[in-house]
């Protein structure tokens, strides 16, 4: 023992010399490998690794049932899986790579556990400054379940291209466009923000050997790259300069933490594997920038760009994009505004509608009620910032005059008196838009006739003065007859005035929930 730590002072004190390892080698006639094994190990683990052959006990020692068992199951595995696997088992141990290798190497020797080759393939890639580059790619593997079955398991990966730094999702299906957008997403959320262009493996994408058809260059994924305003790089055929990156990527995913796990449901995997990341996949030494990346990652991250609330986690990008409706009648969209038709604020669930995108760059933008609904408008895109797209059919229609108006409102319904008093509240309290809560009036007339008086009734009572508040009650008693369809309007109206209202404090988007039982 003594003599092999005198070596391992030896080695280490030609190296300091800039001895380099051929010549250390030859110098103490001995084979490169050793030169290297003891070049790698710090004095402790040298002490460790001579203690083996002393029969003295290691640290290790507590879990070589473990390891005994995972190498005879498993004899393919490298050292670092079963350092991986032991943490994760067992997450309070702190132990070297070093002083795991050496012990698994000397289990392997002596219950005669031969280690199949295995040879991982790297490709040149060059280097990316910070923030510049995200490369994609999907996977695929077969995993044991705990019930000895075997199941199919997908999986998308990132990794920046500077740091290293890796994220991954698995899925128990395989990938859809809507998927890779909701992956992308939370990839960004993990990362704290984007790149400015992020790499895709075209054969993939075209070939889609591992995403079952779906090409994520589809109409619904370039609205998202155009919300996002990142850059796709699509790889040429046969690339391995800016592919290679992400390929080595999905091989140490499937290699490493895949290969032999046991696979409970896909919650728990997704878990598992952040906690991978965590543990190995980003805390472990690259072996190209002989760095962590998780610390290049903490420079890197303030070079990323800020992603938008807008595209969030919760974004749904089916089909297509929703957005909020203005009081202005307007919604927005890439840095422009786009007029809609009056009376449409206020008359749809929630305020929003649904975009569409169509034709070449720009395109045409086309808004619905809802997917697949009643369109409400269409526009051409506009590359200018800042401007309001507005079609002229969508402003008032000065035709009709107030009065008119007015009189027309009056004289559908069945109470004039009360509908003259609510008409004239409405006229006071919004003078200025008074045209615009006539319209609502009249819309709302003209397609529940049979509800309106009903209504009435309820406004006049609670003192709600508001064509938004006289469409939320019409809406309300429309769900209440849906629900009891035998109910009359004794008990429609008893049903709504079992509550009360405080209308200073209320806000417009409240009413129907209000309505719908929030007692007071």
């Amino acid at each position: 023992m003594e003599d092999k730590l005198l070596l391992y002072l030896q080695i280490h004190q030609l190296y300091e010399k800039k001895f380099k390892v051929s010549q250390i080698a030859k110098e103490l006639k001995l084979s490169r490998p050793t030169v290297y094994k003891y070049l790698e190990m710090t004095f402790d683990e040298v002490q460790e690794y001579l203690n083996i052959s002393n029969g003295k006990p290691k640290k290790l020692d507590p879990y070589r049932d473990w390891i005994v068992a995972w190498l005879e199951e498993f004899p393919h595995l490298s050292a670092s899986q079963i350092k991986d696997w032991l943490l994760e088992r067992y997450p309070e141990l702190i132990v070297g790579d070093s002083t795991v290798r050496l012990y698994v190497s000397d289990v392997r020797e002596f219950y005669q556990i031969e280690k199949k080759p295995s040879v991982r393939q790297y490709e040149a890639i060059a280097e990316q400054p910070m923030g510049k580059q995200i490369q994609v790619d999907w996977g695929v593997t077969k995993q044991k379940t705990t019930e000895k079955k075997e199941v199919k398991l997908y999986f998308i990966a990132f990794v920046l291209a500077h740091s290293r730094y890796k994220y991954m999702e698995w899925q128990d299906r395989p990938f859809t466009t809507k998927d890779t957008i909701r992956c992308h997403d939370n990839a960004f959320k993990y990362l704290g923000g984007r790149t400015e262009e992020l790499v895709y493996d075209q054969d993939n994408l075209i070939a889609v050997s591992e995403n079952a058809g779906d090409l994520i260059l589809t109409s619904e994924f370039q609205a998202y790259v155009r919300d996002c305003k990142f850059r796709v790089h699509l790889c040429r055929k046969a690339d391995p300069e800016s592919k290679g990156m992400i390929e080595n990527v999905v091989k140490y995913i499937k290699g490493n933490f895949a290969d032999s796990r046991v696979f409970r449901d896909i919650s728990d995997w997704n878990m598992r594997a952040i906690q991978w990341l965590e543990r190995t996949g980003n805390y472990n030494v690259h072996n190209t920038t002989k760095k962590r990346p998780i610390e290049v990652f903490l420079v890197e991250k303030q070079h990323l760009l800020p992603v938008s609330p807008l595209l969030s986690i919760e974004s749904n990008y089916i089909n297509s994009i929703t957005r909020n409706v203005g009081k202005d009648n307007t919604i927005r969209f890439e840095s422009n505004r786009y007029s809609l038709p009056l009376g449409t604020y206020g008359s749809l669930p929630k305020n929003q509608v649904v975009l569409e995108i169509t034709g070449d760059f720009p395109g045409t933008l086309i808004i619905r009620k809802h997917l697949n609904g009643e369109k409400i408008a269409e526009h051409q895109i506009s590359k200018e910032k800042g401007k309001l797209i507005k079609n002229r059919n969508h402003s008032r229609d000065r035709s009709i005059g107030i009065e008119e108006m007015k009189n027309t409102v009056i004289n559908s319904f069945e109470n004039q008196d009360d509908a003259a008093t609510f008409v004239d509240e409405i006229c006071k309290k919004y003078h200025r838009y008074r045209r615009d809560q006539l319209a609502i009036l009249l819309n709302l007339i003209k397609n529940n006739s049979a509800l309106i008086d009903q209504a009435l009734s309820v406004c006049i009572k609670e003192k709600l003065f508001s064509g938004n508040d006289f469409r939320d009650v019409v809406n309300y008693i429309h769900s209440i007859s849906n629900v009891v369809e035998s109910a009359d309007e004794k008990f429609i109206n008893s049903t709504i005035s079992d509550y009360r209202y405080e209308v200073s404090t209320r806000s417009l988007s409240t009413y129907t929930s209000i309505l719908g039982g929030s007692e007071q």
